[in-house]
């Protein structure tokens, strides 16, 4: 399919990346405008993986009668980044000093959900502070291992949205984070992946997130501590990054814990997670029964 290869390549700047269910089969998609040009892959890490010479395009549908999922659905790695923005590293300790390595920690493909899914939470005596964190993602689009700065912003496909719904009460068990950060389907990610060319993180990106309605963050991508490029770089010196793995970069400040609030999250809130020039994920938080 030339004209994707081309736009992976770079020589057609400006793509969105997309992946969408239709008929119960879900399907890479290139988003242009109100249509989606789909493809013969099954999401945009099987896309990336395979390389656009060996994908070829299969049909055309409107974007309205798509089911947007998460573009990316069985990555290997998902490597998040944590107090990576001087908000967020003040709310939760006060005057503190810019840390001389980013904090790190993982999630599943389990914990992945699509843009508009409802995201589920247990029972209060389950799991009673579940907390809001919008974060722009960074998509591996080449391999990587001990890359410079340079190497790494080269090797990034694109960019997306997640938010990284976390339960606090789980999440401060002990000083590992895993436990309060990969609940399954709670880590909504899209709607897209968009090019650097088109919007470019590194650059810097505003991002916001809205419980209700009520603007809870609001930051500029330009303001974290380790950037895509360098915290790619920092993370394939010791685990070599594929095509389709991802990485959270972090969350501004504006987060709820530090209000001391009980429940954060409560069924039926709508959480809008948003990064200009992405676009945007809206989730409904959905209550599990007894």
């Amino acid at each position: 399919m030339d004209a994707a290869e081309r736009r992976l390549d770079g020589e057609e700047p400006h793509v969105r990346y997309a992946t969408v269910r239709i008929d119960g089969v879900p399907r890479a998609a290139i988003e242009e405008g109100e249509r989606l040009r789909l493809l013969d892959a099954g999401d945009v890490g099987e896309l990336l993986r395979r390389g656009a010479a060996d994908v070829a395009e299969i049909g055309e549908i409107a974007t309205a009668d798509a089911e947007y999922l998460a573009p990316v659905t069985t990555p290997g790695k998902v490597i998040c980044l944590g107090l990576n923005y001087l908000a967020h590293l003040q709310e939760i300790y006060g005057e503190a000093e810019v840390p001389p390595y980013p904090a790190l920690f993982a999630k599943y493909a389990d914990t992945l959900t699509g843009p508009t899914a409802d995201v589920p939470i247990p029972p209060e005596d389950v799991a009673a502070t579940v907390d809001w964190e919008v974060e722009l993602v960074v998509v591996v689009g080449r391999e990587i291992h001990r890359a410079s700065p340079d190497e790494a912003r080269a090797a990034i496909a694109g960019y997306t949205v997640a938010n990284d719904v976390s339960f606090r009460d789980w999440q401060n068990r002990t000083g590992q984070w895993l436990q309060g950060k990969a609940w399954d389907a709670t880590t909504p990610l899209g709607p897209v992946v968009v090019t650097p060319d088109e919007a470019d993180g590194e650059a810097g990106l505003a991002i916001r997130c809205e419980v209700n309605g009520v603007e809870k963050q609001s930051a500029n991508t330009g303001d974290l501590f380790y950037g895509p490029s360098r915290a790619l770089a920092y993370i394939s010196t010791f685990t070599t990054l594929r095509p389709g793995d991802l990485v959270l970069t972090g969350t501004p400040g504006g987060v709820g814990m530090p209000t001391g609030e009980r429940i954060l999250l409560r069924d039926g809130d709508v959480v809008v997670s948003r990064i200009d020039g992405i676009g945007e994920l809206r989730n409904t938080i959905k209550a599990e029964a007894h």
